[in-house]
């Protein structure tokens, strides 16, 4: 059995990588008087902040429509001849809805308890009066800076430990000839950023593939963030992607990252990538060539660095002619195509495979089984796995269970003779056994295309696939 030993110790370098360092913290200077901007520019710019200024409501408004800040710093005064920092106040609640993590430090020349109550009590996170001691307006902007890098790391956090993702270092089991290939190019472009096609049929193992594609990447640290496009209905699917703020739609209480976010100096698997909407696919296509998108329901510009690594069972050429998907998106995701064989193309990995999966279920279940019979095994290697490892997976679990002495009998693996479904009645087959059927009938027929074989079946795309997975197809 070939576990690619190489690939884990190309992981285990990379992730000793030093990570890198991250951009200065970004600073918002709101005053109407440009002396006071300048003197605020000279200070901040000697701590190595960057900084972006404004003289109007209207100027903060648009910077933090714009871009993200970790600080600002405001004034409550705009207008001659006001001093009742109502202006700043009311600044202060809408800045507040825009970006409820975003510090915002408020500055006037006429402080008042009352003032800086209020401002307090409206969001701000500290108070400073003109004129000001220039260590202590240093010590309050790195604090605060502190502190939002702080809530927007826990808030990415949390989004990410949300996300069903396998962890650790997928193991590539493959000895046949048709397999070394794969793992070649694995081994060659696995290291790059570079955006990858993987192309294979239902259950081949597209995604134990992107798993160890991710593992040989300088981005192995940060775990690899999965989308099932598949399984995304279309009216979600930019929410899925890049994330929402409050209000964005009826059920949108609270900001959310989305999926881009949170693969930001990581990677990005959309398997299924067939299935994405092609209302969305310039979406999709624009942040794959620029790495900036906005969270629906903002015109916040966003930027992210993201390694694409996408994933089908359809032939992407017959999409595109079809119109079901644009080419100029293809050409962005198959920098390198990677085509995995089906199990029926590389008999002499069942066998591996087979014994991998005994062992697993096997602890997993805490039963004591060593191997096979040899009728179990050359059933095996007779079947035709219409649904390629992910078939073979799920018989080898079933006959764990079904066992009763140490080693797999042919009746434990349940395994139907090819048409045997045909020909028997249909009034013996249960309503799942019948669906299953038709389903393997259809996918057969249109060789593994889903969006034929959906259509053909009077269902949607994501309605099929749904399917799929359910039968382990």
């Amino acid at each position: 059995m070939l576990i690619t030993d190489h690939l884990k110790d190309r992981a285990s370098r990379d992730g000793e990588r030093v990570p890198q360092r991250s951009a200065d913290p970004r600073v918002l200077i709101a005053d109407d008087q440009s002396d006071v901007l300048e003197a605020l520019r000279l200070l901040l710019k000697g701590e190595g902040f960057h900084l972006e200024t404004a003289s109007s409501p209207a100027g903060v408004l648009a910077a933090v429509e714009a871009r993200e800040f970790d600080v600002a710093l405001i004034d409550l005064n705009y207008t001659r001849d006001t001093t009742s920092g109502e202006e700043g106040l009311n600044l202060l609640s809408r800045i507040q809805g825009l970006d409820p993590t975003l510090p915002v430090v408020v500055m006037t020349a006429w402080g008042s308890v009352e003032v800086a109550v209020e401002a307090m009590r409206r969001g701000a996170r500290d108070f400073i009066q003109k004129p000001w001691d220039n260590a202590r307006l240093l010590a309050i902007v790195r604090t605060q800076i502190e502190l939002s890098q702080a809530i927007r790391k826990g808030q990415r956090l949390e989004a990410e430990n949300s996300l069903l993702r396998g962890e650790g270092m997928p193991s590539i089991i493959a000895e046949s000839a048709a397999m070394q290939n794969v793992l070649q190019v694995v081994s060659r472009v696995g290291p790059s950023d570079a955006n990858i096609l993987v192309l294979g049929e239902n259950g081949t193992g597209k995604g134990v593939v992107a798993r160890a594609l991710h593992a040989v990447s300088s981005r192995a640290s940060r775990p690899m963030v999965i989308v099932n496009s598949g399984g995304v209905s279309e009216g979600v699917f930019e929410s899925e992607l890049f994330g929402h703020v409050r209000g964005a739609f009826t059920d949108a209480k609270a900001d959310r990252v989305g999926r881009f976010e949170l693969a930001d100096q990581a990677t990005l698997f959309l398997d299924e990538i067939a299935n994405v909407p092609i209302s969305q696919q310039a979406k999709l296509l624009r942040v794959i060539e620029t790495g900036e998108f906005e969270r629906l329901g903002s015109s916040r510009t966003r930027r992210v660095n993201v390694r694409i690594i996408s994933a089908t069972n359809a032939d992407l050429n017959d999409e595109v002619n079809a119109g079901r998907f644009r080419q100029d998106l293809l050409f962005r995701l198959n920098t390198i195509e990677i085509r995995i064989p089906p199990l029926r193309d590389r008999r002499d990995d069942t066998p591996l495979l087979a014994q991998h999966f005994l062992r697993q279920h096997a602890q997993r279940y805490r039963k004591r089984l060593t191997g096979f019979e040899g009728g179990a095994m050359q059933m095996l290697l007779e079947h035709s796995w219409p649904g390629n490892v992910r078939e073979l997976d799920h018989a080898i679990e079933r006959a764990v269970l079904m066992a009763p002495g140490p080693l797999v009998k042919p009746a434990d693996l349940g395994l139907r003779a090819t048409g045997q479904a045909t020909t028997g009645r249909l009034e013996d087959m249960s309503l799942e056994d019948v669906e299953c059927f038709l389903i393997k009938k259809a996918m057969t027929r249109y060789d593994g295309n889903v969006s034929q074989a959906a259509k053909a079946l009077g269902l949607s795309r994501s309605a099929l696939y749904r399917r799929l997975q359910r039968y382990g197809l």
